[in-house]
């Protein structure tokens, strides 16, 4: 009876699988750690009430995801022309929040979610507090995917740092500069195996075999002289 169960199990996953029905945003190019942008022009500071990091997560197939938001520590954006040149912002790992609102099931909590989040398995807070992103290169977007952020007219690459690791990652953003300011939206999806968070990835456990390796992660970094 086990061992029918583990194959049905299986089998649903591969299922679920090719559905992807949850994924909502086009997965970033993603390759090795490059050289940061050069600061140029006037530096913006980034306005921490009011920038913010949504992310969420998915089991196979986009079942039963998980979503909430993380909070912007510091950072800052470069205008050099009109044209944002660098930029860079430091996310509070310890902020994590999962929105009550996704997960339904009874005998689950949101809390208990925060801090297996924070634990070893994923991003292992106690050893890295923070994460980052630090732009490499913005340029001009000829035509935006169907799935990227409303109004995208750059195309933005940037190593981004998750639990002590670095890759650089490259995807559509809307980017607005006017006067004292300048702003950032961005949606896209990464393999966070790609950074060593590997929990539930193992194809041995058809149970944890069950969580997605997409993470989707929604940026919108407001930067103000």
């Amino acid at each position: 009876m086990k061992k029918i169960s583990v194959i049905a199990l299986v089998g649903v996953g591969l299922l679920l699988a090719s559905c992807d029905k949850g994924k909502t945003a086009e997965t970033a190019a993603t390759a090795q750690e490059q050289t940061v942008a050069e600061s140029k022009g006037e530096t913006l500071a980034v306005d921490t009430v009011t920038s913010i990091v949504n992310w969420k997560a998915f089991h196979k197939g986009g079942m039963a995801p998980r979503w909430g938001t993380l909070t912007v520590k510091s950072g800052d954006i470069s205008v050099d022309g009109g044209q944002v040149s660098a930029g860079n912002f430091v996310i509070d790992m310890n902020s994590i929040k999962v929105d009550p609102a996704s997960v339904t099931e009874k005998d689950k909590k949101p809390a208990d979610l925060e801090a297996h989040l924070k634990n070893p398995d994923f991003f292992d807070v106690a050893k890295n507090p923070t994460s980052d992103f630090k732009i490499t290169s913005v340029t001009d977007l000829k035509e935006a995917p169907k799935d990227a952020v409303a109004g995208a007219n750059k195309t933005v690459s940037g190593n981004l740092t998750l639990s002590g690791k670095t890759m650089n990652v490259t995807f559509p953003a809307k980017v607005d500069v006017a006067e004292n300011t300048a702003a950032i939206q961005a949606k896209f999806t990464v393999n966070r195996a790609d950074w060593g968070i590997k929990f539930g990835t193992s194809e041995a456990d058809p149970a944890e075999w069950m969580i997605s390796k997409d993470i989707e992660i929604a940026i919108d970094v407001k930067a103000k002289k």
